[in-house]
């Protein structure tokens, strides 16, 4: 799937950038997300519960829709008792 660039300017250039690539790798990302979530029998709602985020935030994480922040990937790998290094070894 090709997904047009990005198009950024600045003062001096026109900068182009694929974007496609942050998509690739946020959907990557979800998607280990989900397998790890469901290795350990929780539903999209008790580990919104437990890591204390809400519902449709880890559903956009899981679907590549959104980036979290360092401080949310910390907040689930506690509630789903695995290390970041682990969370983010993909």
């Amino acid at each position: 799937m090709l997904i047009s660039p990005k198009i950024f300017f600045s003062k001096s250039t026109l900068l182009l950038v694929p974007y496609y690539k942050n998509e690739i790798l946020l959907k990557n990302f979800g998607n280990h997300i989900r397998k790890i979530r469901i290795s350990k029998g929780y539903t999209q709602e008790s580990l919104s519960y437990d890591a204390e985020l809400d519902i449709s935030q880890i559903g956009r994480i899981e679907r590549g829709k959104i980036n979290p922040s360092l401080y949310v990937l910390y907040r689930l790998s506690k509630a789903l008792d695995v290390s970041l290094k682990e969370l983010l070894d993909f």
